[in-house]
């Protein structure tokens, strides 16, 4: 994108491209990607996403910019205020697009898509693409090609899978346990459902005097950003996440992710547990999975293709007798329509700031 917008330099910064992002956090990484890949370009860019007040970012839109990064609700806000033009853009990017169409997102992107001319090129970035939503992106694209590096079933095999079962009202109980008595435990990231589900976990966690802290959408920046810094430098042990919040963390070193709550989206799981091995280490995902969780599971491991290596012997032991093994070539019969609770918010948030007007080299004719 950068070379193409590159090669077609106008003298005067005009609005050619959209990257629209659900979450401040992927959005403030994609503009320090840009300024890092851009360097040597003649090229402006800001960011934008709600959360603070819009006086700065209305600023940087009135001096011009080739690239604009935004959260749907910030953008929608601008344009409607009119400082935002989208009749010049050339390039549309729709990023996590699973996330954008799966959380809510629909009537904000439909609408953004509909104030882009009609002649453009779509790009729809996304980390999973279950069928319903590949549909959907389908409607709203011509004829589009698809590039995937992986399948989407596909976990990596460095990652070390573990299902615990255990009733709901003993989950807690459970991480305690296994976070007091496995050293190896470091960096840890902890997926629940709700973001109610995030805070109340984290205070039952500082009760038993492990330090937590929750990222999503009703954090506030300022929380988000010590939230994170404190888990990258490794001051903090355990973050606990809702999906959305967690697609802008960007963490080296992550030993484990626990699966508090499954997620009813199997494709989700396997994103989830991705956050560990990367970069050729290896790491462990553990699932606590209760009664009413069980189809989930079943639908992740039919998703994979293989069987969730179970632990049987630990401290919570379910109430109700174990299921059976699941029957990988048996249809789908739990959640994989359903939409994932929690999460949310991040369209209409941003870092204080905005993340800021800038670009690389000299625009010629300007300043």
């Amino acid at each position: 994108m950068i070379q193409r917008l590159d090669e077609t330099f106008v003298e005067e910064a005009t609005l050619r491209a959209l990257v629209l992002t659900p979450t401040r956090e992927l959005a403030s990484q994609i503009g320090e990607s840009f300024a890092t890949y851009g360097k040597h370009v003649d090229l402006w860019h800001t960011v934008i996403f709600g959360g603070v007040k819009q006086g700065r970012q209305v600023r940087e839109l009135e001096d011009g910019i080739d690239v604009l990064v935004a959260t749907p609700g910030r953008l929608l806000d601008l344009m409607g205020q009119g400082h935002i033009d989208l009749s010049g853009v050339e390039i549309f990017v729709l990023d996590e697009a699973d996330r954008m169409l799966d959380m809510g997102f629909i009537p904000d992107v439909k609408r953004v898509i509909a104030a882009l001319p009609k002649k453009r090129q779509t790009f729809f970035f996304s980390a999973t693409m279950p069928s319903d939503i590949r549909s959907l992106a389908n409607e709203l694209l011509i004829d589009p090609a698809s590039v995937a590096v992986a399948p989407i079933s596909t976990t990596a095999e460095r990652i070390d899978q573990q299902v615990y079962f255990v009733d709901k009202s003993d989950k807690t109980k459970l991480l305690v346990d296994l976070l007091k008595n496995d050293d190896d435990i470091e960096q840890t990231l902890v997926f629940t459902r709700t973001k109610h589900g995030a805070n109340r976990l984290v205070k039952k966690l500082g009760k038993a005097g492990i330090d937590a802290a929750a990222i999503h959408g009703n954090k506030s920046q300022n929380a988000r950003e010590r939230a994170l810094g404190g888990f990258r430098e490794g001051d903090l042990r355990l973050l606990v996440a809702t999906d959305i919040a967690a697609r802008g963390i960007d963490v080296e070193g992550i030993s484990h992710v626990v699966n508090f709550d499954l997620p009813n989206v199997p494709e989700t799981y396997v994103h989830r547990i991705g956050r560990t091995a990367r970069a050729g280490a290896s790491g462990i995902a553990f699932s606590f999975c209760d009664v009413e969780e069980r189809p989930y599971l079943a639908d992740i491991e039919r998703l994979i293709k293989q069987h969730v290596p179970r632990v049987e012997d630990h401290s919570f032991p379910p109430s109700q007798p174990l299921p059976k093994a699941t029957d990988l070539e048996a249809r789908s019969k739990g959640g994989g329509k359903k939409r994932s609770g929690g999460g949310g918010g991040g369209g209409r948030r941003r870092r204080g700031g905005g993340g800021g007007r800038q670009r690389r080299g000299g625009r010629r004719g300007r300043r």
